[in-house]
């Protein structure tokens, strides 16, 4: 099964969203002047930092900006990011919870709190926030949230949620990889194998190859009979990723 990323493979996706919540945060009791300026800008500081791997840098940055302003949500985001991705989950909740205190409305607050709860073990817990992100109006990427409430709800083995928040993801937008391959996933798991080959079809057109997509092209292809396919999707990930999991799979099968 295609795992919900954890927090090392998440950073990525939540930084996609963080652009956001720098310019259209809706924080109550909002400073004005300096102190919310120099909150924004050490914010920034931080996600450039962070974007460089200069962790500890970062870290200064994002503390800064809280104690610029304590109420600007973007700065606790990035610091429950940051956390994240340095392994400290426990601080990183406590930041996205501060966050959610100060901009409770906001979609990509809400979004990236759902995702922490997710990749924490805690999706029952994760799809309210999911739900908050899909209905704030001024939310620019639904996609996201919808995509990230389908892998959530697939990994906890809830496959008709999982397909419902995928497809209401890939309505809003067709060629986002972190539905399609879900989707292909769970059509394979349901035996529809040509539906399958097609979304992982879409998916691979996007340019994406990684270990996952291609052992589950050789599942597909050996369920279809297509031996050559398989073949060709087994030969990509014994190249490209000799060491994974997947390549051992495929290799226990000659």
């Amino acid at each position: 099964m295609i795992k919900f990323k954890g927090p090392d493979n998440l950073r990525n996706l939540l930084l996609i969203v963080i652009f956001f919540l720098t310019a259209c945060s809706n924080a109550p009791d909002k400073p004005e002047g300096s102190a919310r300026k120099a909150a924004e800008t050490n914010t920034q500081l931080g996600r450039n930092y962070m974007d460089r791997g200069q962790y500890e840098i970062a870290l200064e940055k994002l503390k800064k900006a809280v104690a610029f302003d304590r109420t600007y949500a973007p700065a606790h985001t990035m610091l429950g990011v940051l956390y994240e991705t340095i392994g400290d989950t426990e601080q990183a909740g406590r930041e996205y919870k501060l966050a959610l205190e100060y901009d409770p409305e906001d979609g990509s607050t809400n979004n990236n709190y759902g995702a922490y709860l997710c990749a924490t073990g805690k999706g029952k817990d994760a799809d309210r926030y999911f739900t908050a992100a899909i209905k704030d109006p001024f939310y620019p990427t639904p996609a996201i949230a919808l995509a990230n409430a389908g892998s959530c709800a697939l990994e906890r083995g809830d496959m008709d949620k999982a397909e419902a928040f995928l497809r209401q993801s890939l309505e809003y937008d067709g060629q986002l990889g972190s539905s399609l391959l879900p989707m292909a996933e769970i059509n394979y798991a349901q035996g529809n194998y040509l539906r399958a080959r097609a979304f992982l079809q879409r998916y691979q057109a996007l340019g994406e190859m990684d270990e996952e997509s291609l052992y589950l092209g050789y599942q597909i292809e050996k369920a279809l009979g297509d031996d050559q396919s398989a073949d060709e999707y087994r030969s990509d990930l014994l190249r490209l990723f000799p060491n994974s999991v997947q390549a051992g799979r495929t290799a226990s099968r000659e």
